[in-house]
Order: C-alpha cells, then sequence, then structure tokens
C-alpha cells in the first residue's frame, strides 16, 4: 500500500490507519451470507432486470462520463470492465486490482471489475476513499475533497490479491416521494446529471424517477375525455407537484403551464436515458386512484369518492378535497394500464417496479396514513388486489413497491389487517419500504412484514429543514441487524429522506451500508471520514467530531427531528401561554414528543413546543470551539467551511431558542426594559446568523430563488414559480387574514437571505407588541399580532427582490467573531448586556 508521496507525514499517517482498516474490515472476517428469504422471493425480477440492462459497452462508457466530471485527470488511471455476477458468486459486486500495466509503469494503474456501471462506480469511490483518503459529497454541502488524490501514476497499489465487496442485498433504494419537490422542484439537466453522478458513485441502483409524470397524465386523461383545460385545477403548482401526486390537494400554485410540462417530460427522458445507461433500476410511478374533480363528469357512475380537507384553513374547494377512484371499480385498472403502458411508449422500456404515492381507496386527509372505512381484511384484501391489477394489466412483470410509513404510526393496522393487505398480492410481487428503520422499524414488530420483502430505509430529514441530526449508530448496525435476523425478507437498504443536501456525514455512511456485511465500528469510521471530508489529519478537529458523533449525531430518543427552531418556526401564541422550562447546568430543556407527518405536521393553537434537543448544548460549544482552532490549517477547503458555518449555525440556533425563552420570562414578570434589549438582542443575532450564512454557497435563498425563475417562459410565469418558491419554504399553504396556514414553516430553512429579509422581520412584529402590551399596561394581542405577520408573510410571497447567488465572507473569521459575540462563557446563562 506504500506509495510516493509529496506529503510523506500525511500519506504515512493515512496509511497505518488504513492498513488496520482494511486488516479488521477486510482480511479475515467472516463473511455472511449474501442472500435472505426476500431475494429468493424477487429473484425472477433481477434475472428479467439483468437480461434487460444496458450493453456492457454503454455502462462502461456512462462510467466513464461520470469519472471524467468527478477527476478528469486520473481519467486514464483507471479501467472498468463489466463482469457477470457468476464472478461474484451470483451476487452483485465490483473488485479491485492492480492492473497488469501498473507494474511496468504505464497507465491505467487499477482495474475496477462491476456486474453494472453502478457497481464500477461504487467501486471507483470506495478506491479514492479507502486509498486515496478523497471525499465526495454534494456541492451544496461542501462538495468533493480530491486534494489527497496522488497524481497520475502514483495511485496506490491495492493488496496483491484484489479487494471484492459484494452487495449483501441486492437494492439501495433512494429518494421519498416528497423529495421531488423539496429538493428537485427547480432543477435541469445539468444539476440532474451531477446528482445522478452522485447516486451511482454512492452505489445507488433502485432511484425513484417521478419527474415529468403531469405530461404523461395528460395524454392519459385525454384517453378518457378529460381535457387539458380540466387538468388545470388538478395537477399543483411546480413547487406542491407531491402533493397534488399523492391526492392531498389540487390547483395549489397551479396551473402548469403547458411549457412546463414539456420540459419536464424531456428531462424525465434525459434522466431516465442516464439511469438505464449506468445499469439502475429507475422506480416510476403507477395509478393511486387520484382522479381530476372532470372524471365524475364523464363517468358518473364510477366509484368516485370525494375526500375530506387536507390540512387548508376552513377546507377552502379550490385546493381540497380531491377525488378518489374506488379500486374496485373497473375504470380503476382501465386507467392504471393506459399510464403504465404511456409510460412505456414514451420511455422505451421499464425496471418493472413502479411506486403508489399512497395507497388508493384507503380514504383519509393524511399524507400516506391511509385508514380504511372498515377493517374487514377481506375487504383490505380486495382493495389491495385491484391496485396490482392495476399496474400488471399494463405490465406483466410488474412489482408494486409501497411505502411502509402508514404501518409507523397508525393504531389501525393490527396484524390481521397488515397481513390481508401484504398478502394480497403474489409473493415476490410486493416490495415495501421501512421508511423510517433507523427510529422506528417496523421489521421488528411485524415478523418481517409476515413474509413480504422489504427495504431497510433511513429517512432521517423532514422538508429539506437545515439540522445538524443524525443516529449514526443505528445506520452502522441496524441494517446489518435486520438482514442476519431470523428468517429475514431484507432485499436492500435505502434512503427515504425527504430533503437532501444536509449533514453529509449521515449519508456518506448510509450510502455504504449498502455493501456492508457486518456492523460498522462508528468511532474508528468517523474518525478516518474526518481525514477524508478534509484531506488530512488535525487533532482539533477530530476530537470536534468525536464529540458531534456522541451529540447531535447520537440522537436515541425516539422522536421526530422536525426543525422548530424559534428563529425559523416562529411561535404563534400568546407570550403568558409558553411554559418556561428550568436550564439544566448542561443546556438542555424539555422538548415536545412531534406528531408524525403523517398525521399533524405539527400541533397548533395556544401552546408552544420547545424545540427538539437531545444532547448538551455546551459540548456541541465545545465542538465548535475545537473547530475554530482547526481553521487555520483548514479554511482553505470547502467542506470544512460548511461544517464550520453548519456547526456555528447550529450553536447559534440553540442559543436563540434559549435567548426567546429569556425574552418571554422577562415579559411574564412585566420588565419592559429587559424585554426591550434582550429582542434587539435577538434581533441582532438573527442579523448575525445572516452574515454568517452568506459565508457558503450551501446556505443561500438566492439559488433557490433563480433556479424557479430560470425555468420560466416568459414573466407571467417567472412571478408564478418565483411566488411557488417563496411559498413552500414560508406559508407553505392557504391562509386567512387572521388564520396561518396550518402547514406554515413546516419546509422553513436556514438561508442567507431569508433571515435578513422574512425571519427577522417578523419576530421583529411578535417583539413590537410584546413592547406594545407593556407600556400600555394591556394584554397581548394576539389577532393583530397574527394579521400583521400573515400580510407580511404574503406580501413576502409575492415579492420580486434578489438575493447574491454566490457566497461572501470569511467563514472563519466570521465564525470566530460569533462565537466571542454570543457563545464564550454564555454555555450556562444568557447575558443581558447587550453585546456591542
Amino acid at each position: 500500500m506504500a506509495s510516493p508521496s509529496s506529503d510523506f507525514n500525511f500519506n504515512s499517517m493515512i496509511g497505518l490507519c488504513l492498513s488496520f482498516y482494511f486488516f479488521f474490515f477486510f482480511t479475515g472476517v467472516p463473511v455472511a451470507d449474501c442472500s435472505t428469504i426476500g431475494v429468493e422471493y424477487i429473484s425472477r425480477l433481477l434475472e428479467i432486470q439483468d437480461r434487460e440492462r444496458a450493453p456492457p459497452s454503454v455502462q462502461i462508457a456512462a462510467a466513464y462520463g461520470t469519472l471524467n466530471r468527478l477527476i478528469p485527470s486520473q481519467s486514464s488511471s483507471f479501467q472498468f470492465n463489466i463482469i457477470p455476477k457468476e464472478h461474484c458468486g451470483g451476487e452483485s459486486c465490483f473488485k479491485l486490482t492492480n492492473h497488469p500495466s501498473a507494474s511496468e509503469g504505464g497507465s491505467p494503474e487499477i482495474l475496477i471489475s462491476g456486474t453494472t456501471g453502478v457497481e464500477l462506480l461504487s467501486g471507483l469511490h470506495w478506491y479514492l476513499k479507502y486509498w486515496c483518503g478523497a471525499h465526495i459529497s454534494w456541492s451544496k454541502t461542501g462538495g468533493v475533497q480530491l486534494s489527497s488524490v496522488l497524481k497520475s501514476g502514483s495511485l496506490p497499489s491495492v493488496q496483491d490479491s484484489g479487494i471484492v465487496m459484494k452487495r449483501p442485498t441486492p437494492w439501495s433504494y433512494y429518494q421519498n416521494a416528497v423529495t421531488s419537490s423539496y429538493t428537485f422542484a427547480w432543477w435541469d439537466w445539468e444539476r440532474w446529471e451531477k446528482e445522478i453522478d452522485w447516486m451511482a458513485l454512492q452505489g445507488i441502483n433502485l432511484p425513484l424517477a417521478f419527474t415529468g409524470q403531469e405530461a404523461i397524465w395528460q395524454k392519459v386523461f385525454q384517453n378518457f375525455n378529460v381535457t387539458a383545460a380540466d387538468l388545470n385545477n388538478f395537477f399543483g403548482g411546480p413547487a406542491f407537484l407531491a402533493w397534488s401526486r399523492m391526492g392531498n390537494m389540487h390547483g395549489w400554485g397551479g396551473p402548469l403551464p403547458q411549457s412546463w410540462l414539456d420540459q419536464q417530460l424531456i428531462l424525465q427522458k434525459k434522466i431516465l436515458a442516464r439511469m438505464y445507461e449506468l445499469g439502475m433500476n429507475p422506480v416510476l410511478p403507477a395509478f393511486s386512484g387520484n382522479v381530476p374533480a372532470a372524471l365524475k363528469l364523464v363517468y358518473p357512475s364510477a366509484k368516485i369518492t370525494h375526500l375530506g380537507n387536507w390540512f387548508t384553513v376552513w377546507s377552502d374547494p379550490r385546493w381540497c378535497c380531491t377525488y378518489l377512484l374506488d379500486a374496485t371499480d373497473p375504470l380503476f385498472i382501465e386507467i392504471g394500464r393506459t399510464f403504465i403502458r404511456q409510460q412505456l411508449t414514451e420511455y422505451g422500456r421499464t425496471s418493472h417496479i413502479y411506486n403508489c404515492c399512497r395507497i388508493p381507496c384507503f380514504p383519509s386527509d393524511t399524507f400516506d396514513e391511509n385508514t380504511p372505512p372498515v377493517d374487514d381484511p377481506d375487504y383490505i384484501s380486495s382493495l389491495a388486489a385491484a391496485i396490482f391489477s392495476g399496474m400488471e394489466s399494463g405490465d406483466v412483470d410488474a412489482i408494486w413497491l409501497m411505502q411502509g410509513w402508514l404501518f409507523t404510526d397508525d393504531p389501525f393496522w393490527k396484524p390481521p389487517q397488515m397481513k390481508a393487505l401484504l398478502h394480497s398480492v403474489p409473493v415476490g410481487k410486493l416490495v415495501v419500504l421501512d421508511l423510517y428503520a433507523e427510529v422506528k422499524p417496523v421489521w421488528i414488530t411485524s415478523e418481517q412484514f409476515y413474509g413480504v420483502p422489504y427495504i431497510w430505509c433511513m429517512l432521517h430529514n423532514f422538508a429539506g429543514n437545515i439540522e445538524m441530526y443524525g443516529i449514526l449508530d443505528a445506520v452502522g448496525s441496524g441494517p446489518v441487524d435486520a438482514r442476519l435476523s431470523k428468517n429475514s425478507t431484507m432485499v436492500g437498504v435505502g434512503m427515504s429522506m425527504e430533503g437532501i443536501e444536509q449533514n453529509p456525514v449521515v449519508y456518506d455512511l448510509m450510502s455504504e451500508m449498502a455493501f456492508r456485511h457486518n456492523r460498522v465500528d462508528i468511532k474508528t469510521w468517523i474518525d478516518l471520514y474526518a481525514k477524508r471530508r478534509y484531506g488530512r489529519s488535525v487533532s482539533s478537529v477530530l476530537d470536534a467530531w468525536n464529540i458531534l458523533y456522541h451529540t447531535v449525531y447520537n440522537c436515541t430518543d425516539g422522536l421526530n427531528d422536525k426543525n422548530r427552531d424559534v428563529i425559523v418556526a416562529f411561535p404563534d401564541v400568546d407570550p403568558f401561554s409558553i411554559a418556561l422550562p428550568s436550564f439544566s447546568p448542561i443546556g438542555r430543556y424539555h422538548h415536545a414528543n412531534y406528531p408524525s407527518p403523517g398525521r399533524a405536521i405539527y400541533e397548533l393553537g395556544d401552546s408552544y413546543n420547545h424545540p427538539h434537543l437531545w444532547y448538551s448544548t455546551s459540548e456541541l460549544i465545545r465542538a465548535l470551539e475545537l473547530f475554530i482552532a482547526s481553521g487555520d490549517q483548514l479554511s482553505e477547503t470547502s467542506t470544512y467551511r460548511y461544517d464550520l458555518v453548519d456547526l456555528t449555525r447550529q450553536a447559534l440556533a440553540k442559543y436563540a431558542n434559549q435567548l426567546f425563552l429569556k425574552v418571554i420570562e422577562a415579559y411574564q414578570r412585566g420588565d419592559l426594559p429587559a424585554v426591550s434589549q434582550l429582542s434587539q438582542k435577538f434581533l441582532n443575532l438573527v442579523e448575525d446568523m445572516d452574515t454568517l450564512l452568506a459565508c457558503h454557497d450551501g446556505f443561500l435563498l438566492g439559488p433557490w430563488l433563480e433556479s424557479a425563475k430560470k425555468l420560466a417562459q416568459n414573466e407571467e410565469q417567472e412571478k408564478q414559480f418565483e411566488w411557488n418558491a417563496r411559498t413552500q419554504i414560508t406559508m407553505w399553504f392557504d391562509n386567512t387574514d387572521e388564520e396561518a396556514s396550518l402547514l406554515r414553516d413546516y419546509g422553513n430553512k436556514y438561508w442567507s437571505g431569508l433571515l435578513r429579509d422574512y425571519y427577522g422581520p417578523r419576530a421583529a412584529v411578535y417583539f413590537k407588541f410584546l413592547i406594545q402590551s407593556l407600556e400600555k399596561g394591556d394584554s397581548f394581542r394576539l389577532k393583530e399580532w397574527r394579521r400583521e405577520w400573515i400580510k407580511l408573510t404574503n406580501d413576502w410571497q409575492s415579492s420580486r427582490n434578489v438575493f447574491a447567488v454566490q457566497s461572501k465572507g470569511n467563514a472563519l473569521n466570521i465564525s470566530r467573531w460569533l462565537f466571542e459575540k454570543y457563545l464564550k462563557g454564555s454555555t450556562h446563562s444568557i447575558n443581558l448586556v447587550q453585546d456591542t
């Protein structure tokens, strides 16, 4: 493993670490059998997918394309080769060996063999990680660290016998039904190409592919005498398509211009083409029963149910109460078949896996918890069988990929009802996503989903909120425990987050579980992660990461982490309804148990739920202090700057939560000077945090808005798309003059521009009413406050001011300044003296 080096100390150190790493993980380690009962059930589909995969030459060319985009200077250092599964004992795998020409000083140096293009790039990533000390993450989270990769001709050799990494289960799943709106809404092909590269490098071979389906639906419904004009109030706007697809709403943010439908279909064809070229198995949408209102007029005798309200303020018929076609109606199978076949006509091929965003004909006004009107198992079974018939009639080899979220929280789903649903489809034709397995694994309590194949998924993130959070121990052990459990039916691992481009450490680890056969020693892994992420070893930052591992990335309380920090989710309550907790010596305070997104997103009313806090804030501040101390050595790397800004933001956000409670405490005791002083300090903090966030491209509002406007064809569309983008991250859904959206702040973001232009002014309005209440000796005017901040929000949604798309400022200097100003010596208490 020794190699020439221009930085002897660093490479000697990393070589020593990697020698231990490979000894511990790859030599003499017993590897469990890759197969499970579940894999046997889906073996026929796996054979079909292998047979229909793109030719090896196409996959190899696609893999080289990714290599050239990632590290063009090394394009000749690697040779790719597609091999059959028989070379890996019948499993999917990659192999790393020294190229024969390498010993002669020639090029290429490393031969990477794999069963598909995805395996080739997984092998490349594994080599870059564990032989070159490199790191790959999303551009917004710091991007790639390739400075540790030696120049061509000097790459480290692998052991003489080579390395073989087999997948313990066949599939690595990616996305959530709502990721398409919270993250992908405004993406063009350039951004999608980068994401597909990232997917392949992370080993993902089963991604959702939901883009452009509205154009397909337009053509399908024309076959049933529903016109394009009839669909104007059916599709949601560009930022809300995920929820109109699920039948939660209709028309909100719309109508969709025809140009949008056309360009998204073109984009989808490019996405699918690249996924197929790399050997992926994209998951296409299937009919879930969600139909436009006009269909009821065309087919008056069809079994079409008018659903109830989903989070509109007053059941506004312009947006709420969608229509659902009963799966037992003959029209259901006909529409389902037509939709599948129309996709085949447009795309030319399929991977035979289809996903319904919700379980149709189980009426409910919640997300994916669709409760049947009766609990008769025979009734449930008949509905589910009809749903699958709609898929199978369009594709005889179809498999239904079902989100298992409904089993997580709904007490309706007892064993008889679960079995009725799961056993209504032939064995091997239904695969369930255990969507939240790192926190609430259903496989443990359901006898492995009663014999049905499932995928162990990490949900992790809600709504793309920015919060340092994770459960690394569960991620590094949960999939292994599930696969090795008795009578396991597990067939894959997955990442089912609602939004991406946050917490790169969590996704780096989770992606590795696609090839991990044994539990991961997280302490060892996190040390190597820190070295790879920054390209060198700095003891203080390693110590900081050890703290982060045991604090923010060790959430074991079983609660959903929905970011309700005061800055981004300002309380809409009477100040006297806020209970003031006692702050413990370690800076921890009470947190509420939040309902799941399948039920109420969060409780609304005259009460205040304290933001989720599961760790000592003093330890977090200590980690930040260590990060800052490492800055002189690491500040030139984007990965370090991202982490520094994020960690500083995290510490200041929790400080702001406590500062807000100090404002309320002063108000409740009638201390006007303290309220004025502390509220101004809070507003100054928001401004300062905006300055901090402006230091890295990953924390900017501007790109979100500008990418939305970029897709517009004219001024009218530009206004519509920008309104969609602004609304999703603020009010979210409808409101009246005096009642805010029930989903307000669900999509909140810590973005520079948003804090200064919206969150700060909103907080200022609340503090103004606090001060006026004390000055006049009156009660807090809650209705007036609501009216004013709702107007402020609606005005902001429609405004057109422009925000920066490129970062500015020195992250290290600003972080140091803010640490000194707010956090140094302030771990246990908040100084009432105004900082200058």
